[in-house]
């Protein structure tokens, strides 16, 4: 069974009260529980993990890339967050493992303040999902079991 890593960044703790107008009313425990039927739905793992620190994401894209090796990752999907936007150590991480990696945001980072229409990211991602609120990640999890 090869195994999905969903990875949330900073203040996704938060969903569910943090600026429901833009991020919608689901909580984080919402999302792990559309990410699980999904998963269950093509035979998958899942790996659902929330940090408010870059260095956590980076070990965790370090660990699915180990499984990745293995032959036993199907791929990353990752929500970075503010970290979208910042992080080199982030797109190196994923670089160096070759981890298959969908980019997630739940709103449309392109219709909101111009610092987030950049992504260090999206530059090594296979896919780039924006604007699906909470749907968007069982959606990445269906493009993950077409690759």
């Amino acid at each position: 069974m090869k195994t999905v890593f969903v990875l949330n960044g900073p203040n996704l703790n938060l969903l569910g009260t943090r600026e429901p107008a833009v991020y919608g009313v689901h909580t984080l425990a919402d999302v792990e529980r559309l990410c699980a039927q999904a998963c269950e739905r093509h035979g998958f793992a899942l790996q659902f993990r929330q940090s408010n620190h870059e260095g956590d994401l980076v070990d965790w894209i370090h660990e699915a890339g180990r499984l990745h090796g293995a032959g036993e990752l199907a791929g990353v999907v990752l929500n970075a967050a503010a970290y979208t936007h910042t992080s080199v150590a982030l797109l190196d991480a994923v670089k160096g493992t070759g981890v298959p990696l969908v980019e997630l945001h739940i709103s449309n980072v392109h219709a909101r303040e111009a610092f987030r229409h950049h992504s260090y990211l999206s530059s090594a991602a296979r896919a780039v999902m924006c604007g699906f609120g909470v749907q968007g990640y069982p959606l990445a999890i269906d493009g993950l079991a077409g690759w």
